[in-house]
């Protein structure tokens, strides 16, 4: 993944935030690192036919701005697909998927899970 553009985010990056990114795209772009939820939304979209393409869609992201990245993290993008506005996130939870992680930042301590919805289900 190429670098952010710092001078168009409201807060510059940490080493933090950075490792937080780069388990983020780990995820997202390698489906490593977490889970994979895809809303009944997208399953139906036409049959499901599509899932493949708008996975890749999600994978090959890399829209960031200050919009959707404000904190550097890479957790948040949305894109159109046939007249659809697809969102995707990345949450992290704790070990036990109760409650959020206290660490994002600490794979040991995180589970991350990234979910693909149309925006109508957000």
């Amino acid at each position: 993944m190429d670098g952010n553009d710092t001078t168009t985010h409201a807060h510059m990056p940490t080493s933090r935030t950075s490792r937080i990114a780069y388990l983020n795209d780990e995820l997202r772009c390698h489906l490593r690192g977490g889970q994979l939820a895809v809303t009944y939304g997208i399953l139906d979209f036409h049959g499901g036919v599509y899932v493949p393409e708008i996975l890749e869609r999600v994978r090959a992201f890399s829209d960031f701005s200050a919009d959707n990245d404000p904190y550097y993290e890479r957790d948040f993008g949305a894109f159109d697909f046939l007249g659809h506005r697809i969102n995707w996130k990345i949450d992290y939870y704790d070990l036990d998927m109760r409650y959020r992680s206290t660490d994002p930042a600490d794979p040991a301590i995180t589970i991350r899970l990234l979910t693909v919805m149309l925006a109508a289900e957000y």
